[in-house]
């Protein structure tokens, strides 16, 4: 499997886990498990704000994650993927994995600029299907 195939396996377990992290946050609310388990019609009080984080984190991955996968397939499907596709993709999953964690913590300025970085591994790859 190609670097670039490799990086959209990674990201989408990353997807994947961060369900856990802002799980954790909610189970700590009380009667979050009540609520995990029930039909979540009211919002849950008293869950911490690096939870509440956490989840718009795993959101803002989620939004970005369809446009980046169909980058990468259609990269590789044309026979354009190469190193600067592998680059691209690598830089697209080290800037989410640094973006949650950076969202997580709070650090918003910070936030901004790895969101941006991910962004440029995704133009990378859009710049050689053209």
């Amino acid at each position: 499997m190609t670097t670039d195939l490799w990086m959209m396996v990674w990201t989408s377990v990353l997807c994947l886990l961060m369900t856990s992290v802002y799980g954790a946050g909610r189970m700590q609310a009380a009667g979050g498990m009540r609520w995990a388990f029930g039909n979540r019609d009211a919002p849950l009080a008293g869950v911490p704000a690096w939870a509440e984080r956490a989840y718009r984190a795993h959101l803002n991955l989620v939004e970005n994650l369809a446009p980046f996968i169909a980058l990468v397939l259609a990269a590789h499907v044309s026979g354009r993927a190469n190193g600067t596709t592998a680059l691209g993709a690598t830089i697209f999953f080290w800037g989410r994995v640094a973006h949650a964690a950076v969202y997580v913590s709070g650090i918003v300025y910070l936030r901004t600029v790895v969101f941006f970085v991910a962004l440029v591994g995704e133009i990378m790859i859009l710049t050689q299907l053209f």
